[in-house]
């Protein structure tokens, strides 16, 4: 009978061992097969660009090529408001014509002409003038390696903007093409250099800006010949005499594709809104390419590097993913994405664990059981509340009030630890008293009068001092005195609501290592004169040390992933700024934020993807970490 049980119990034991294994090989399994599904999903952002050489070029497609004379007249359709044309004179003096279309209320159109002449002294011999798309600006490169631009908007004649060295050893300029926008303009010279410049704000400039040098393109051996711009994004393409063909984009500066044209190109468009490029070359032979360039702008220098954009003054860490104007350059860095997911978990972690280690050392060493009994499982529900309660409760109700008493909060943050301290110390020659023995165990419940008071005391006295020393304001204080501008959902609360969300995980398990320490320990502590506080900071807290520490790190990646939380108590804006009163936007609300507006394997849809990579192996490095030091505390504390 007895050898029945004992063999019945083994089969328990080899079954219920079975199934952990099985269980754990799934969870295993199941995390691998999730990282390589968005990881399939991502990686097509690297994949190299191709291009496909079509064995005939179709007529419609030939006709979109035409010599176009790009480097002495041009002419740009203004659409119902008419055209302007620049031409270059051979006494190096350009002429412009426009025309122009007026429509009264009744539709009849009245039509106007102008022409006039720029008679601006120049630093040298004009080699190539470039016309912007929209007819506002007119470049013109000498022969010496100087830049001019003129401003065509308005009615009025052209009005000289700026002269720009723009090469010192005076090199010839030999291609000029503004970039899709119209605000960046690409340069070719002799060299076979590419570079590309855009107008930038400096000091002393006034409402003009500069144009000023912010990319080096891939170039050639021999002198570039002719500049192309893609109408889908920042790419171009180049030409030198050879025939060789350079497909690059502006932003990452990529060389995307090199081609190769039977002669020297003398003509060249883009069709099929960039997805084809058609040549016509000097031996009168067209040539054209079906071209995949799914991602061009990605690169790791885009995705993590600072990146000078139009628009910027300086490179910059900049997501914007999306704007108004078909012009519009995707902004993608993962950086302000990166570091406002570090410092949600910071600012959160630093509200968090102070209060829960310290309370839970409290709980387990010094509260009485009955007390204990109420506080632990009220603790642990605070876990089961719904993380879109704490983020709409934080950011419909908390953001407001503390908008309107972060003076208050301030005061509170100091007033309320030095109120404790007085009490504690004031408590002290009673506690000895048969009051103070009675009361034994319950003196968090005795301290909760001295917190209520110390808040209301705070936002009492902030009223008076804020009118007092901040003119009635402390936040256009702020911004004035100190140039920190205050939003009303910034770190602070989430500071606040991320950290109520980890503060039972971290308590809960700290709790349950601290109090699994075992008793004889604490008892010889005591028995050797230690104090209880001696006792639970230099005896159990080391001990549970391991524990302790797995708490905090479950908590950090608690932290780490909180989506609903971090989207709905911040103002999700994607900045580098450690400042506490500014917002953020983590990984995690950037994936929820920008899913459902990207276009299905788009770049926009990738970029995400690779986010949720990179926050999963962030989350596996954080907990591998974690498991070391774990064990390591283990081994050096004890098995606690």
């Amino acid at each position: 009978m007895a050898s029945t049980i004992v063999d019945k119990s083994r089969r328990n034991d080899r079954l219920a061992a079975w199934l952990i294994k099985a269980g754990g090989l799934f969870v295993i399994v199941a995390v691998i097969g999730i990282l390589v599904l968005i990881a399939n999903v991502a990686l097509p952002l690297f994949y190299s660009p191709s291009a496909e050489k079509l064995a005939e070029v179709p007529a419609e497609l030939q006709d979109m090529v035409a010599s176009d004379n790009s480097g002495t007249h041009q002419t740009r359709e203004l659409g119902e408001k008419g055209s302007i044309s620049a031409q270059l004179l051979p006494d190096n003096r350009i002429e412009v014509q426009r025309k122009m279309i007026e429509k009264d209320v009744l539709g009849n159109e009245k039509v106007s002409q102008q022409s006039y002449q720029l008679e601006d002294r120049l630093p040298g011999s004009i080699s190539v003038i470039w016309l912007g798309r929209k007819g506002n600006n007119l470049y013109a490169a000498t022969v010496n390696g100087w830049l001019v631009r003129w401003d065509l908007s308005g009615e009025a004649q052209g009005r000289l903007v700026e002269t720009v060295e723009a090469f010192k050893d005076h090199r010839r300029i030999t291609a000029l093409a503004t970039m899709l926008g119209d605000t960046s303009l690409a340069v070719g010279d002799e060299k076979g250099q590419i570079s590309t410049w855009m107008p930038v704000s400096k000091p002393g400039s006034g409402e003009d800006k500069q144009l000023t040098l912010v990319h080096h393109l891939p170039g050639f051996m021999q002198p570039v010949q002719r500049l192309l711009a893609s109408p889908r994004d920042k790419s171009l393409a180049a030409f030198d005499a050879s025939g060789s063909i350079k497909l690059m984009h502006m932003t990452s500066e990529r060389l995307l594709l090199e081609l190769k044209a039977g002669s020297a190109v003398a003509a060249a468009a883009f069709a099929d809104n960039g997805r084809k490029l058609v040549v016509a070359g000097s031996d009168g032979k067209a040539a054209a390419w079906k071209l995949d360039i799914p991602h061009p702008e990605v690169s790791f220098s885009t995705l993590f590097g600072k990146v000078w954009y139009e628009g910027y003054d300086k490179p910059e860490y900049v997501w914007q993913s999306s704007a108004a104007t078909d012009d519009f350059e995707p902004k993608m860095s993962l950086v302000p994405l990166i570091f406002g997911t570090f410092k949600a978990t910071l600012f959160a972690m630093l509200f968090a664990i102070p209060l829960a280690l310290l309370g839970a050392l409290y709980t387990s060493q010094f509260m009485s059981s009955d007390l204990k009994g109420r506080i632990k499982p009220a603790v642990e529900i605070m876990a089961a509340v719904p993380s879109v309660v704490v983020g709409f409760l934080a950011g419909l109700w908390l953001a407001p009030l503390l908008d309107k008493n972060l003076l208050a909060l301030f005061l509170a943050s100091l007033m309320v630890p030095a109120m404790l301290l007085a009490a504690v110390f004031a408590w002290k020659p009673f506690s000895d008293t048969t009051m103070g023995r009675r009361l034994k165990g319950y003196e968090f419940a005795c301290m909760l009068p001295v917190v209520l008071l110390g808040i209301w005391l705070s936002g009492l006295i902030a009223v008076p001092l804020e009118a007092s020393l901040f003119g009635a304001d402390l936040k256009q204080w702020l911004y004035s005195a100190l140039g920190v501008r205050y939003d009303q959902r910034n770190s602070i609360i989430i500071a606040i609501a991320l950290g109520f969300a980890v503060i039972p995980i971290i308590f809960t398990i700290a709790e349950d290592a601290l109090s699994n320490v075992p008793r004889n320990l604490s008892a010889a502590s005591l028995a050797l004169g230690a104090s209880r506080w001696q006792t639970a900071w230099r005896v159990v807290l080391p001990s549970a040390m391991p524990g302790v520490f797995s708490a905090i790190m479950i908590g950090f990646g608690r932290a780490v992933g909180e989506t609903m939380i971090v989207l709905m108590a911040t103002g999700n804006t994607p900045i580098t700024s450690w400042s506490l009163f500014n917002g953020l936007r983590s990984l995690s609300a950037n994936i929820a934020v920008e899913i459902p507006e990207a276009p299905l394997f788009g770049t926009l849809y990738r970029t995400l993807f690779l986010s949720a990579v990179l926050l999963f192996v962030l989350t596996f490095i954080i907990n591998t970490a974690a498991e070391l030091l774990r064990q390591r505390f283990r081994k050096k504390y004890g098995r606690y």
